[in-house]
């Protein structure tokens, strides 16, 4: 059985729906209900689960670190997730996402150049991620880079970058099972967008 657990930090409520030490969803957002919401809106159909008020010691370590991915903070943790109820294409392109580093982002195009497909089946995928920011989708952009979507809103999405910006200027390439994928640092996204990046 899952248990879900949303929990309070720095001002944003974040969940996480577990059994034993494996992942099945993660949540985000600024009020509990919603958060709560967003996680069982990601969590496997037709799962049981029982929602908890008090955290497993495996659910703290997930909402503290999806809470400094949030905040743009470095996050050494990595976790098994379920991705066995996903379809192949859509395993293999989280897959992809999740080896996009801190201080760079992808296009839609890049992954589905490094995977196979469309820009627009890439999207597709990265809008039903039920691991949001331990997959990052929100370091996935438009070739442009202009934000695309993003499902927190692409306010937010624009903020969490502008946490994560490190000051790099090279494009970087990561070697994948079935190609290469191109990784460009968030200031392309930035300067692109006249923002600068926070303090």
């Amino acid at each position: 059985m899952l248990t879900l657990y949303v929990g309070y930090v720095e001002g944003v409520w974040f969940g996480v729906a577990h059994e034993n030490e494996i992942v099945f969803a993660t949540a985000f957002a600024f009020d509990r209900g919603q958060a709560l919401q967003n996680l069982l809106r990601n969590t496997p159909f037709n799962v049981p689960f029982q929602h908890s008020e008090k955290p497993t010691q495996f659910a703290e370590k997930v909402i503290s670190s999806i809470a400094d991915i949030y905040h743009g903070r470095e996050c050494a943790e990595s976790f098994s997730l379920a991705m066995e109820w996903l379809s192949s294409y859509a395993q293999k392109v989280l897959k992809v996402v999740s080896l996009i580093p801190t201080g760079y982002v992808a296009s839609y195009g890049s992954v589905a150049k490094a995977v196979g497909g469309s820009p627009r089946a890439v999207g597709r995928v990265m809008a039903l991620n039920p691991f949001p920011l331990i997959v990052p989708c929100h370091r996935v952009v438009a070739s442009d880079f202009t934000l695309g979507g993003y499902g927190g809103g692409v306010q937010v999405k624009l903020e969490i970058l502008q946490r994560e910006s490190r000051g790099h200027s090279s494009i970087g390439e990561i070697k994948v099972d079935s190609g290469v994928l191109q990784v460009f640092p968030v200031e392309f996204v930035l300067k692109h967008l006249g923002v600068h990046q926070r303090k």
